[in-house]
């Protein structure tokens, strides 16, 4: 196989190793914090911020993907590189050591803008140091370094949980940062600066505005969640989740604060999104908007279900972690498997096929998903069924990379990047949120945590069929010569 010798050859190998460590050491800590979450949740009694924990991992994401990306096209990819292993490790000290649930979601906080650095480094070195008939391949490579995490990662993080403790699932992590960073600095180092300097970018500013907008947003939706959480729905609500919920403010003061925060954020995310992402991204422009527009939803779409899976196996279906965990672990694999296939079909079909077959697995998949709220059906139906999503993730997720890197001007490879993982992250952020809240939201009024995880499912089917819809203004091309970008494409408002 060409592609993959091309991969390996001398002059490339050290990259290649460096960032498949790096994606599977950050893949470990994503399977595992995804499998153990609900234990955390009990035993800080902190329901009302379960989605809070993974969005504020995504909302600090923002920062380093802005910083990293910014410093990437200036500086080269090693500087920050670096910085992002550092900040990672900083998180996962705070977060193992956390007695809260604030202080676990400031500890993934930090992790996420250590986490940032990794995508927007990995894409600026894939687009200046790889042909493009090679890219397709390196995606395949650095989705299939989830497949070792995903098939032991669960399974051994729920043992550790159960012998040590959850806080040892993010303590024993940090050795691990020393293995990773001396196979990929040295790769990253040779890169050096890019020999066309950008003269703009993103303003880190813009990066730390938009996490903290976005954040308003979730935080109001928290709220306005949470604000029916009290007398007799209060009492129901804790019975329902086993005490898993603890509330911040309740009543008309909850509901006037949250009111505030959503409408002063949404006004806020808007505005620095008109600076972050190309010019149309908001009215999905045809071309590189519609691409970056069209990742913000995929992963709204699947990240606002995948959050809650294991919530629904192990508090909703009471079943163990390791089951939890059985769940997780189908759906990476699914996702390397459907990569690998989008690399196989790339020189026959267009990017835009691969992506909107794809989005179709996934909303069947999350269709499926749903089914397995209803306690007459096995959970292993609603395996299956995710199983199912991410292999439809793996077919459209690479393709959409592969469409912004055809317009990525040279030189403005970090930029690009950037942009796109901004629509990624935040999109993952706000499903993760939304689902969260109406979660909090369907237990707070005297509900049921299965309505509430319904009601989570079906907003995020709706994203992705926004997603199909929009995938008909993706630009069309083919498996040959990168495109030319269009100026208009690449004008940041």
């Amino acid at each position: 196989m060409a592609g993959r010798e091309g991969l390996w050859t001398a002059e490339r190998r050290a990259l290649t190793i460096g960032l498949i460590l790096t994606i599977t050491f950050v893949a470990a800590e994503a399977l595992a914090v995804a499998t153990v979450m609900p234990l955390v949740a009990r035993d800080l009694r902190g329901l009302n911020l379960y989605g809070f924990v993974f969005s504020a991992f995504m909302l600090g994401t923002l920062v380093g993907i802005v910083a990293a990306g910014r410093a990437a096209d200036r500086n080269g990819p090693a500087l920050p590189y670096i910085a992002g292993l550092v900040i990672f490790a900083a998180g996962l000290l705070v977060s193992g050591l956390a007695t809260s649930m604030p202080m676990l979601v400031g500890g993934r906080a930090l992790q996420g803008i250590g986490a940032g650095a990794v995508p927007a480094v990995a894409y600026t070195a894939i687009g200046r140091s790889l042909p493009e008939h090679l890219r397709a391949s390196m995606m395949a490579m650095m989705s299939t370094a989830w497949v070792a995490p995903g098939l032991i990662g669960p399974a051994i993080s729920a043992e550790v949980a159960h012998l040590f403790g959850w806080r040892w699932v993010f303590l024993g992590l940090i050795p691990f940062i020393a293995v990773t960073g001396p196979f990929a600095i040295p790769a990253l180092v040779r890169l050096g600066r890019p020999e066309t300097r950008a003269r703009d970018g993103h303003r880190l500013a813009d990066g730390v505005g938009l996490a903290i907008t976005a954040g308003l947003v979730l935080t109001g939706l928290t709220l306005l969640a949470g604000s029916g959480a009290s007398g007799g729905s209060g009492a129901q609500s804790a019975a329902a989740t086993g005490g898993l919920t603890a509330t911040l403010l309740t009543g008309p003061a909850a509901v006037i604060s949250g009111t505030v925060m959503i409408v002063v954020g949404g006004v806020g995310v808007v505005l620095v999104l008109r600076r972050l992402l190309p010019d149309g991204t908001l009215t999905a422009r045809s071309g590189l908007p519609a691409t970056v527009l069209v990742r913000g939803l995929v992963t709204f779409g699947f990240y606002g279900a995948d959050a809650f899976v294991t919530l629904t196996v192990t508090i909703l279906r009471q079943h163990s972690a390791l089951v939890a965990g059985v769940a997780v672990t189908c759906n990476t694999v699914a996702w390397a498997a459907g990569s690998w296939i989008q690399a196989r079909l790339h020189a026959r079909w267009t990017e835009r096929r691969l992506i909107r077959v794809g989005v179709i697995i996934l909303l069947a998949g999350t269709a499926g998903l749903a089914v397995m709220l209803s306690d007459r059906v096995p959970v292993a139906e609603g395996i299956a069924a995710w199983t199912v999503a991410g292999l439809g993730m793996g077919m459209c997720y690479g393709p959409i990379t592969l469409l912004m890197l055809k317009r990525a001007p040279a030189g403005r490879e970090g930029w690009a990047s950037a942009s796109l993982n901004v629509a990624d992250v935040l999109g993952s952020a706000m499903g993760i949120g939304v689902g969260g809240a109406m979660i909090s939201a369907a237990v707070s009024f005297g509900g049921s945590l299965a309505a509430g995880l319904a009601i989570a499912f079906g907003c995020a089917a709706a994203a992705s069929g926004l997603a199909l819809a929009v995938s008909r203004r993706l630009p069309v091309t083919d498996g040959g010569p990168a495109a030319q970008p269009d100026v208009s494409e690449l004008t940041a408002a």
